[in-house]
């Protein structure tokens, strides 16, 4: 199983667009209707999907495996009582895949969907554009029954545990899914791959020209170990930059908050950087969850 794409709705989309497209380095992949959908480099359909609509919302967080995998998930889905949607034969986007869509204990919005086998070609490797969606991050006021969710149906294991974040896998990455501390569920942040650190901080600097600063970073974090870099983008949504994410396997330990206390004042490895704590409080008020979709 893996991550592969997020679905917004906003109520502009050409201005999102815009921005994903150009500074943030995405390709745009097809327009149907009210949405448009853009990729990165990997061999996917597609990343992100942008569907023009009234209110900003977090449509869906797209994850995909075999059919053997998906089938499974939908049936523990079935047995745990989630809010679920009917198994959907065609989606209509590109790929037209099969899956269905299932609603976390607080809303937050998944869809499963089977692999294609006509998945496209990578694009040339460019360190001025995301790979793919890394990982995507929820605020939840009940961390560890939302964790639950995801390990005890939906498959996935836990790697880490600080004292506000739970961080959850399903492939090799250390962590696809995380939830956050928070007396409100929304979305928190979407990550995107980047090659390396210096794509990173190129990024960075290309944000920087087309008057977009960090909200923070870059820095590195403790449990992923990854190269961060955030941005509150001009829909409202805190997406990141980042790279060097650990891949772990079946031997890898899990941590405990105990592990990942930082010394007072810091909050990353590098400590160079503070936080906008009101910018990225503020950009996760503005994205609540769609109402599950039938289709």
């Amino acid at each position: 199983m893996h991550l592969r794409s997020v679905e917004f709705q906003m109520p502009d989309r050409a201005e999102a667009v815009n921005f994903l497209v150009a500074p943030w380095g995405m390709t745009e992949v097809a327009s149907q209707g009210p949405t448009t959908w853009l990729r990165g480099t990997a061999g996917q359909h597609y990343s992100v999907a942008i569907t023009e609509g009234a209110e900003r919302a977090l449509l869906s967080a797209t994850l995909t495996g075999t059919r053997e995998e998906v089938e499974a998930v939908y049936e523990r889905v079935r047995a745990a009582g989630l809010r679920h949607s009917e198994w959907i034969e065609c989606f209509d986007e590109p790929g037209q895949s099969s899956g269905f869509h299932v609603a976390g204990l607080e809303g937050e919005p998944y869809r499963f969907v089977v692999e294609g086998d006509r998945a496209p070609d990578a694009l040339p490797a460019d360190r001025g554009c995301p790979i793919r969606i890394a990982h995507v991050v929820f605020n939840t006021s009940d961390r560890e029954a939302s964790t639950r969710v995801l390990t005890d149906v939906f498959g996935f294991r836990l790697s880490d545990r600080t004292a506000y974040m739970s961080f959850l896998r399903c492939d090799e990455l250390h962590h696809v899914i995380a939830y956050a501390d928070t007396k409100r569920p929304t979305l928190n942040h979407v990550a995107f791959e980047m090659q390396d650190t210096d794509a990173v901080l190129r990024g960075m600097g290309r944000l920087k020209d087309a008057g977009w600063g960090t909200v923070w970073g870059p820095g590195r974090h403790g449990p992923g170990d990854n190269v961060f870099a955030y941005f509150v983008g001009p829909f409202g949504a805190c997406i990141e930059y980042t790279a060097e994410i650990q891949r772990v396997d079946e031997d890898y330990v899990t941590g405990t908050p105990d592990k990942w206390a930082f010394p007072t004042g810091r909050n990353d490895q590098w400590g160079i950087f503070s936080r906008d704590m009101d910018a990225m409080a503020a950009s996760g008020a503005t994205f609540p969850y769609h109402p599950l979709r039938a289709g």
